[in-house]
């Protein structure tokens, strides 16, 4: 039976004004969102898996106990508090930042501001990249490597329930018979993490991941 390819509900902005951004040094940097990949080319070859969230993958770095790696995350949460606060004073946008601990990590959040959709991008494009230079300023003040999670204008929490929908829809549609296999768009790897856990709540179906980045997706079939 021919392969089906689910694409998500997703709303496409345009991406093509770069975003200036401090370094951790106090200077600036252009970043520029990455490109959407487009979902009609043919995937690279390669072996399928399940995947894992390459954040929740990491390891927490120096070994320190439960209270210093809480104070660890803490300071992380401030330091990257800071570094988006002088972000935001570069791009004269307004934004509350808020700092939390969840679940082994550091998390921060912007919220409030009219023009954070901005910081977010194309499917989280931007976002994407303001969290790994986050991290990296965060690395550089503190020697360890980050996970530190950080979300905008509450887009990654949207996103999440959107992609659970999704793949909660894939597999009924799956167990319904409709088809064998069903294909989804590619993702990044918080996305298809989503996903596999929407997908791993029903019985009867399964998910894995194919191809390569930025190209990798996620696939929902019947178990036999």
């Amino acid at each position: 039976m021919p392969e089906t390819v689910q694409e998500s509900g997703t709303d496409q902005v345009d991406a093509d004004e770069a975003t200036v951004v401090p370094t951790a040094g106090g200077e600036t940097d252009t970043v520029a969102p990455t490109q959407q990949a487009d979902p009609a080319e043919s995937d690279s070859d390669g072996d399928t898996d399940s995947d894992t969230d390459a954040e929740d993958s990491d390891e927490d770095g120096d070994g320190d106990d439960e209270r210093g790696s809480e104070d660890l995350l803490v300071r992380e949460g401030d330091i990257a508090g800071d570094y988006l606060e002088r972000l935001l004073d570069l791009v004269d946008y307004d934004g509350d930042i808020d700092l939390d601990v969840e679940a082994g990590r550091a998390v921060v959040s912007i919220d409030g501001g009219d023009d954070l959709e901005k910081l977010v991008g194309p499917r989280g494009n931007v976002l994407e990249a303001l969290q790994e230079l986050t991290r990296l300023a965060v690395q550089q003040e503190t020697g360890t490597r980050s996970r530190l999670m950080l979300d905008i204008a509450g887009w990654r929490a949207d996103r999440r329930q959107e992609l659970r929908d999704l793949g909660r829809a894939t597999a009924e549609r799956v167990l319904a018979g409709g088809d064998e296999r069903v294909r989804l768009q590619p993702m990044t790897p918080f996305e298809r993490k989503v996903v596999h856990d929407a997908v791993a709540t029903f019985d009867g179906v399964h998910s894995e991941s194919e191809g390569e980045d930025p190209r990798r997706r996620v696939v929902v079939f019947r178990q036999t």
